[in-house]
């Protein structure tokens, strides 16, 4: 568990530096991870000049009333979805006004699957006004709850510098 403590600082640092070199602001819209991904990234000295903030959206409430992700995502396709995970990053991105947002909803464990969902099941979502990109990604990963959260939280941080790397092709 160490080694990927230590790769999650290594990736924020990257893109910290990635996000404050391009002059892009980012932030992230959390369900499972509950602020970790924001932690991560704020343990970076100068994680200010380019992280503005996050909204954890933990309850279909807050995704709802917060992110404005529509009831009918949420009834049609339920917040564990990749419907749901892109109107989250959307949503995000307009409410605190970032030019990168990443969303990550999912079932971490140990119960709470739901049919064709299991445990471990995580759609991020990203937005990024510079190319347009709005959609989600299906993950999978094994472990326990730690571990599943851990991995979504590298895998978003990964996913942000990736955007902006690709952004400036």
């Amino acid at each position: 568990m160490a080694d990927i403590i230590a790769d999650i600082y290594e990736s924020a640092t990257e893109l910290v530096e990635a996000a404050s070199a391009e002059g892009i602001t980012f932030g992230f819209a959390e369900s499972l991870t509950g602020g970790m991904i924001s932690k991560s990234v704020v343990d970076v000295p100068g994680a200010s000049r380019a992280f503005k903030g996050s909204v954890v959206s933990y309850t279909n409430e807050v995704k709802e009333n917060v992110l404005g992700v529509p009831s009918e995502i949420i009834d049609t396709h339920t917040e564990v979805s990749i419907e749901c995970a892109s109107a989250m990053a959307a949503g995000v991105a307009r409410v605190i006004g970032v030019d990168l947002a990443i969303s990550v909803t999912g079932i971490a464990g140990p119960s709470g699957d739901m049919p064709g969902k299991p445990v471990g099941t995580v759609f991020m979502g990203y937005f990024f006004s510079k190319t347009g990109a709005n959609g989600a990604l299906e993950l999978h990963f094994s472990g326990d709850r730690d571990s599943i959260r851990t991995c979504t939280t590298l895998a978003a941080i990964d996913l942000a510098k990736k955007l902006i790397k690709d952004g400036k092709a």
